[in-house]
């Protein structure tokens, strides 16, 4: 199945905000800046060319285009 194009989408933020996709996507991005900047995470890329985020915690997760998966 396709998924349709998120190009020019809003998303609703907790405050009930709407937020262009790429803001949200460059305020997430800095965010987990902040976490890797602190010791709390680290990110790289795989060989496949997803870009993986490991917290110190434990947890693992697969940051896609439109999306954030956890796999561990």
């Amino acid at each position: 199945m396709a998924r349709s194009s998120a190009t020019g989408a809003n998303i609703e933020i907790a405050n009930g905000a709407a937020v262009d996709l790429e803001d949200a996507k460059s305020r997430i991005l800095a965010a987990i800046g902040e976490l890797v900047d602190e010791g709390k995470a680290e990110w790289h890329r795989t060989g496949t060319g997803e870009i993986e985020l490991r917290l110190v915690s434990g947890e693992v997760f697969v940051l896609g285009e439109v999306s954030v998966t956890r796999v561990a």
